[in-house]
């Protein structure tokens, strides 16, 4: 049977995943932004918390690790760069497989927000779930990381199949989109795009996941090897554009 994905919001604009495997009765949560609504919705499902899949270090992903084992005696899986605020059962890396049921995910390194983030594909379900790393038409700030590095892991998300569902962390996507329409003024794909967040946003509709295919045509920071954005943004290689863009962002206020 197909995975249930239940989203769900948390904080100030964090979503929280549920994924359970009908079969096995298993319920991964992705990232932990918050113990209680975590275990309030899968309560609330009867289903019973086995695993945590952390996707990298900050407490908005990984603040809850503590009181859901607590409340569960689920097994923590994460990059070892959680240890940071909290002990970990099993620590993964790039390649390494993860299991929900019959259910298998890759693990994919995309560091750059924080060096070890790194995010879990799960091929047979056309799903991935990318953290911070990329956002619907954006990316992570890169507090840790650098250019290259970040723009390397970008490269493997766009290597995915491009039916991939991104499910990314937070609900970022209006001011996202005011940045990419500043930076790729030109593009119709993002400007109906944009039009359809607008939309969504209005009617209080969340926008993640957002499908690889369309990011592709659209998101800026996935986009920096094309000539039309390095003629804009400068840059002799990609990820020297990418840089300059992320550079940007960081300091854009919308008009």
């Amino acid at each position: 049977m197909p995975l249930d994905i239940h989203q769900f919001p948390c904080l100030s604009d964090n979503y929280g995943f549920l994924v359970h495997d009908p079969d096995s009765e298993e319920t991964v949560c992705i990232d932990t932004p918050d113990a209680d609504a975590y275990l309030k919705a899968a309560a609330e499902r009867g289903w019973q918390i086995t695993q945590i899949w952390n996707t990298h270090w900050h407490p908005d992903h990984a603040g809850g690790n503590e009181a859901i084992k607590a409340a569960t005696g689920c097994t923590i899986v994460a990059p070892a760069e959680v240890t940071r605020i909290s002990p970990i059962d099993r620590v993964v890396g790039h390649g390494d497989t993860v299991r929900i049921g019959d259910h298998e995910a890759t693990v994919i390194d995309v560091g750059g927000h924080t060096n070890g983030h790194v995010a879990y594909h799960l091929p047979a379900d056309e799903v991935a779930f990318v953290g911070d790393s990329v956002f619907a038409l954006g990316c992570g700030r890169m507090f840790e990381g650098e250019a290259e590095q970040f723009w390397t892991s970008l490269q493997r998300i766009k290597g995915l199949p491009p039916a991939t569902m991104l499910y990314c962390a937070h609900e970022y996507t209006q001011a996202n989109a005011a940045f990419a329409l500043h930076a790729d003024p030109d593009n119709l794909d993002l400007q109906l795009y944009a039009e359809e967040i607008e939309g969504r946003r209005a009617r209080r509709e969340p926008t993640v996941p957002t499908k690889l295919e369309r990011e592709l045509l659209t998101n800026p920071f996935l986009r920096a090897e094309r000539e039309d954005l390095r003629n804009r943004w400068g840059g002799r290689e990609p990820h020297e554009t990418f840089a300059r863009l992320r550079a940007a962002k960081d300091d854009f206020k919308a008009a």
